[in-house]
C-alpha cells in the first residue's frame, strides 16, 4: 500500500510519498548529497557509499548553541550550494536539519526521511525548525520546507511502545483539530501500537492530508494553524519539567488530558459517548502503555510545571493562550487573562493529570 499528495507552500510544492524502501530510494537516486541522520543509520549508510553527518537524537541536540559545531561538520563534509542535505531520522534531527538547512551559505535544499512515527504523521510537513535556547524549548526557528519527503511505515517496526504512543497521539490530535469526520475516520482505522504497515499507512496519510489543511491555509502560524497547539501548551510545560525524561508525543497526550480539565474547569460539558470524551478515552488508552510514565510523571512537581507554562512564547504577557475541546467535538483557541482564577485552574489541571498518571 503507498499514497502521495503535495504540499502547497510559498516557496513552491513538494511531494510527499508513503511507500516502503524510502531511504533506500534516496540512496539510489544518487547526486551531491549529505545525510544528516541519528547514530542507528550512520553503519548502514556509510557501508552505501553516502556521506554521512551524525548526530545523537537527544533534546539537547537541538539547541542553538549546538548549531556552530554541525554547520563546522557540514563545511568539512564538503556541503556546498548545489548539495542536498537529506534528513533520516525523528523529529530532533528534521528541527536540526531544517533549521541547518535554512541558515548554511544563506538556504540550501533538503529532503527529509522520517523514521519515527511522530514525525511521519506531523512534523514531517509544514517546513517549521524549532530549537531550544538556554531552558525555553522552541523558542527560535526558521520555515523552510523540504524538497520532498519519503515515508516508509515499515521502519515502525524498529519502534519502542513509547514511541508508538507518541505517534498515534499526535495522529489523534490532528485529526481531532481538523474536523469531527476526520477524528471518525481515524478512529474507525482502530490503531493501537501494534498496527501493521498498511493501517499505518493509512493513519500517515489521513493525518498528514489533515495537517496539510492547516499548512496551506496558514503557513505561518497566524490563525488556522495555531489550533494544533492542542496538548502541547501544557504538553511543552511536561517536557521541561520531566527534563524532557518525557518525550514530546506522550508530553502531548498527557497535554491533551489537561486541557480537558481545563476546559471543564472554564464551564465546557463533555459527556460520556461525546467525541472530546471518545478523545480522551483513546489518549488515555495509549498513556497507559507506556513503560515507566508512572514514575516519570511522579517525579515532576506541579511547581516546575506551572512555571514552565507561564514561559511558553505562545502566551501574550497579560494572556495565557490555550486551545481546549470544544463539546461538540474540534478545538478552539481562547485567551485567558493572568489573573489569580487563571492561576487556580492551571494548578487543578496539573494536579488533575499527575494524580491520573502517578498514581
Amino acid at each position: 500500500m503507498s499514497a502521495s499528495f503535495e504540499i502547497t507552500s510559498a516557496s513552491g510544492s513538494y511531494p510527499v510519498t508513503i511507500r516502503r524502501g524510502a531511504l533506500d530510494a534516496i540512496i539510489e537516486r544518487g547526486g551531491d548529497i549529505v545525510v544528516l541522520c541519528d547514530e542507528y543509520f550512520t553503519d548502514y549508510l556509510k557501508s552505501a557509499g553516502v556521506r554521512t553527518v551524525n548526530l545523537p537524537a537527544l533534546e539537547s541536540t537541538k539547541s542553538l548553541d549546538q548549531m556552530p559545531a554541525l554547520i563546522t561538520a557540514l563545511r568539512k563534509s564538503g556541503v556546498s550550494r548545489s548539495t542536498t542535505i537529506v534528513a533520516a531520522g525523528g523529529g530532533i534531527v528534521q528541527d536540526v536539519a531544517c533549521f541547518v538547512a535554512s541558515v548554511y551559505m544563506r538556504g540550501v535544499k533538503w529532503d527529509y526521511v522520517p523514521t519515527t512515527l511522530l514525525a511521519m504523521v506531523d512534523s514531517c510537513i509544514g517546513g517549521k525548525s524549532s530549537i531550544n535556547v538556554d531552558t525555553y524549548k522552541n523558542i527560535v526557528g526558521t520555515i523552510h520546507p523540504p524538497r520532498a519527503i519519503e515515508i516508509d511505515p515499515t521502519l515502525c517496526a524498529t519502534l519502542a511502545p513509547d514511541q508508538m504512543v507518541a505517534g498515534l497521539a499526535e495522529a489523534a490530535k490532528i485529526c481531532f483539530a481538523r474536523s469531527n469526520e476526520t477524528f471518525e475516520a481515524y478512529m474507525a482505522l482502530k490503531p493501537t501500537i501494534d498496527s501493521g504497515p498498511d493501517v499505518l499507512t493509512q493513519v500517515i496519510s489521513l493525518s498528514l492530508s489533515a495537517k496539510k489543511w492547516f499548512v496551506e491555509i496558514d503557513e505561518f502560524d497566524s490563525n488556522e494553524r495555531l489550533l494544533l497547539n492542542y496538548g502541547h501548551t501544557f504538553g511543552h510545560a511536561v517536557e521541561s519539567a520531566s527534563k524532557f525524561r518525557i518525550s514530546h508525543g506522550v508530553a502531548v497526550g498527557l497535554g491533551i488530558m489537561a486541557a480537558g480539565t481545563m476546559g471543564r474547569l472554564l464551564g465546557r460539558a463533555y459527556p460520556e459517548g461525546s467525541l472530546p470524551a471518545t478523545m480522551e478515552g483513546h489518549i488515555d488508552g495509549l498513556l497507559r502503555q507506556v513503560p515507566d510514565l508512572r514514575d516519570a510523571v511522579g517525579d515532576m512537581k506541579v511547581d516546575d510545571l506551572i512555571a514552565a507554562f507561564h514561559s511558553d512564547k505562545k502566551h501574550t504577557r497579560d494572556q495565557f493562550a490555550v486551545v481546549i475541546a470544544r463539546e461538540g467535538g474540534g478545538v478552539e483557541r481562547i485567551m485567558i487573562p493572568r489573573d489569580p482564577a487563571a492561576e487556580i485552574n492551571l494548578r487543578a489541571a496539573f494536579n488533575d493529570m499527575t494524580e491520573r498518571y502517578a498514581a
